[in-house]
């Protein structure tokens, strides 16, 4: 199965400068676990629950914290056209719950972990009944 036929379209995106309670609060609303970071137009970075989770773990004040400050700059990207299993061992190799996906140059999508938990439960069926 690709890529294609599992991530999350439409991505909610974030700008380097947005503190930490917005990029949060805007997470919870939408009830998402990852953000782009988007600046000047270019693929700045992603910022997770973990990020925001880790700052305020860290004594940082989420409304004088800055987004730039505990994205993750450059994140690896996938394409739709790559194989599921590849981006699960991608995620795996990185420690990465979120991958960003791009095609032609322009994101069109978040893959996250929770996105190939049908793969693996489909699999695992298949395999059952095989048995």
């Amino acid at each position: 199965m690709k890529v294609r036929e599992l991530y999350t379209p439409n991505v909610l995106t974030a700008h380097p400068g947005e503190d930490l309670s917005v990029a949060a609060s805007r997470m919870q609303f939408h009830e998402i676990g990852a953000r782009a970071v988007y600046d000047k137009g270019i693929l700045a970075g992603i910022i997770t629950e973990r990020d925001v989770l880790r700052a305020v773990g860290e004594g940082r004040v989420p409304e004088a914290t800055t987004v730039a400050e505990y994205m993750s700059p450059d994140p690896v990207r996938v394409t739709p056209e790559i194989e599921a299993g590849q981006a699960a061992a991608l995620m795996l190799s990185l420690g990465a719950r979120h991958l960003p996906v791009m095609e032609g140059g322009e994101l069109v999508g978040m893959l996250s972990a929770r996105d190939l938990l049908p793969v693996e439960a489909w699999d695992n069926l298949v395999a059952a009944a095989q048995r």
